[in-house]
C-alpha cells in the first residue's frame, strides 16, 4: 500500500477495528475514529461521534479510503428513545454524507451475511440498511458480509464461550439447528486489506466465511472440544428466543441490548452464497477449530500481558452522555415530500394536536418557538441551522433555550432537532440529539420524555395517513 494515502477506520476501538488499525499502520498512514480516543496507543486518532455530521466531516478530512466497522446496539445516551436499527441508520447516513463531502474514494464496510428470507430479523435488516445507506451518497462501497467472526475479544464468540465455561448443561432449542458459517479474524483482516488494494468502481458486496458450515449446536460442541470442556447438549422443542436471551444474558454477563438482536438472527441459516472474493484474494479460509484455538491463545496472551478485554457491558457511555437524551424515530415520508416539508408540517401539526395547551411561532428565519398559554417565555426554542445549509433532504434546528431546555455550551455537540431523508427518500428520521432537559431526571422521564415519544408516534401516524391519501403516480 501507498504510505502517502490516508485511510480511516470507524469503529477502531472494536475488536476487528483495533486489529485492522494495527495491520494497516504497518504499511500506510491510517487514523482511528472514536467518540473517546484511547490514550497510550501508537496510532493517530481523531475524535468522531458518528451521530454528529459536523464531527464526522472533520474526522474524514483528507481521507481517501474509509473502513466502516460500526454496529451500534448499545445505548448512546443517558436516555435513548428509538430502535437500534434507526440509530445505526443515522450514523451510516452521516458517514456517507461526510465521505462524499471529503472526497473519499472508497468505503469498505464489514456487514453481516444476509439469508434469502423475507422475514429478516431487525438485526439483519439493519445490516442491510446500513449497507444501502453507505452507498447512497455517491461514494463506492465494498461490503464484506460475514457471520460470526472468531478472534480474541469478539463479542459473539465470547458470549458462546462464556455459556460453555459457566454451564455444564447446554440447552439447545429448535433454532440451534440453523446453519452458520463463521470466519476467522485473520481472514477478515486479509480481505479488508485486499479490498483497499483493489477498489471497486461501484457498490459491490461479497459473502465471506470459513470452509466449515455447521449448526449452532455443532458450533458449541466443537468449541467445547477445542477448549477442553465436556458438556451435555440437550435438544428441547422451544421455538422462541425470549427465555433463551434472558438466560444467555445472565450467564454471559452481556447486556440484553446485545444478546437479543443476535439471538433473533439465529433463527435464520446464514451461509455464504459463493466465496468469490476469497478466491480472487487467495484467502481460502482458516478452518473453524484452528480459528478457535487462535482466539483462545490470543485472549490468554493478552491476559498474560496485563491487557484486559473490553467488558461485554461497557460503561463508557454512562459518563460521556450522563445527562443527555437521544431520540430517533422512523416515519413514512409521503410521496413527493421532503425533509424540509416534514419540518414545516411538524410546526403546523403539533399546535393543532395540543390545541389550547400549545402555540407555535415561526419567524422569517424559520426559527420556531413553542409557548404555553399565559407565558411570555417559550417552552422550547428551535433556531434554524443556516450554518449547516438549507438542504431539502436534511433540516436541522438547534435547541437554544426555553423553560424545558438546559443551556449547553458545546460547539461540537449542540442540542438539536433534525429531520432527514434516508434510504432514497423512502423513510424519514426525526431525531433529537445531545439534548439536556431542565427538569430533574425522574420528573422528565415521567412527563416530557413520555409526551415527546407520544407526539412522535402521533406525527408518524399523521404522515402515514397523508401518504395513504396521496394519489398514486
Amino acid at each position: 500500500m501507498d504510505k502517502g494515502r490516508l485511510a480511516a477506520v470507524a469503529g477502531a476501538t472494536g475488536f476487528v477495528g483495533g486489529a485492522l488499525l494495527a495491520r494497516l499502520a504497518a504499511s500506510r498512514r491510517v487514523v482511528g475514529l472514536a467518540r473517546v480516543p484511547p490514550r497510550g496507543t501508537p496510532y493517530e486518532w481523531r475524535r468522531c461521534d458518528l451521530f454528529s455530521l459536523l464531527q464526522t466531516e472533520a474526522a474524514l478530512e483528507g481521507v481517501e479510503q474509509a473502513f466502516y466497522l460500526v454496529h451500534s446496539m448499545l445505548p448512546s445516551a443517558h436516555l435513548t428513545q428509538g430502535a437500534f436499527q434507526d440509530l445505526d441508520l443515522v450514523c451510516a447516513d452521516n458517514f456517507a454524507r461526510a465521505a462524499a463531502k471529503a472526497g473519499v474514494r472508497q468505503i469498505v464496510y464489514l456487514g453481516g451475511l444476509i439469508p434469502e428470507a423475507d422475514d429478516l430479523s431487525p438485526h439483519l435488516r439493519s445490516r442491510l440498511e446500513v449497507e444501502q445507506a453507505l452507498g447512497s451518497r455517491g461514494v463506492p462501497v465494498t461490503t464484506l458480509r460475514a457471520g460470526i467472526v472468531i478472534g480474541p475479544g469478539g463479542s459473539s464468540f465470547r458470549i458462546f464461550r462464556a455459556l460453555l465455561e459457566r454451564t455444564p448443561l447446554i440447552i439447545c432449542p429448535a433454532w440451534a439447528g440453523s446453519l452458520t458459517q463463521p470466519v476467522a479474524l485473520d481472514d477478515v483482516l486479509a480481505l479488508l486489506c485486499y479490498c483497499a488494494e483493489h477498489p471497486a468502481r461501484g457498490n459491490r458486496s461479497f459473502d465471506v466465511g470459513a470452509p466449515d458450515v455447521m449448526s449452532y449446536r455443532d458450533l458449541l460442541r466443537r468449541t467445547a472440544a477445542v477448549i477442553g470442556l465436556k458438556r451435555v447438549f440437550v435438544d428441547v422443542p422451544i421455538q422462541g428466543t425470549g427465555f433463551c436471551r434472558r438466560w444467555l444474558a445472565l450467564v454471559s454477563g452481556a447486556p440484553m441490548e446485545l444478546v437479543a438482536p443476535l439471538l433473533e438472527s439465529i433463527r435464520h441459516s446464514m451461509v455464504c452464497r459463493g466465496r468469490l472474493l476469497q478466491q480472487d484474494a487467495g484467502v481460502p479460509g482458516i478452518p473453524f477449530e484452528v480459528a478457535v484455538k487462535a482466539a483462545v491463545f490470543g485472549e490468554r496472551a493478552m491476559t498474560r500481558r496485563g491487557v484486559r478485554l473490553p467488558p461485554l457491558r461497557p460503561r463508557m457511555w454512562e459518563s460521556l452522555y450522563r445527562y443527555d437524551v437521544r431520540s430517533v424515530q422512523r416515519m413514512p415520508l409521503p410521496s413527493g415530500k421532503s425533509a424540509r416539508w416534514a419540518a414545516q408540517e411538524y410546526a403546523r401539526w403539533l399546535p393543532r394536536v395540543f390545541r389550547f395547551l400549545l402555540r407555535a411561532e415561526v419567524d422569517a428565519g424559520r426559527n420556531i418557538r413553542f409557548f404555553a398559554p399565559f407565558f411570555s417565555r417559550p417552552l422550547v426554542e428551535f433556531e434554524f441551522a443556516h450554518d449547516r445549509g438549507d438542504l431539502p433532504d436534511r433540516q436541522v434546528f438547534y435547541i437554544t433555550g426555553g423553560w424545558l431546555a438546559r443551556p449547553v455550551a458545546r460547539s461540537s455537540r449542540r442540542p438539536r432537532l433534525e429531520f432527514r431523508e434516508v434510504l432514497g427518500g423512502s423513510a424519514l428520521l426525526v431525531a433529537v440529539h445531545d439534548y439536556r432537559p431542565a427538569l430533574p431526571w425522574p420528573i422528565y422521564s415521567l412527563t416530557q420524555a413520555f409526551v415527546h415519544l407520544w407526539a412522535m408516534k402521533g406525527f408518524a401516524a399523521h404522515l402515514a395517513r397523508l401518504r395513504a391519501a396521496a394519489p398514486l403516480g
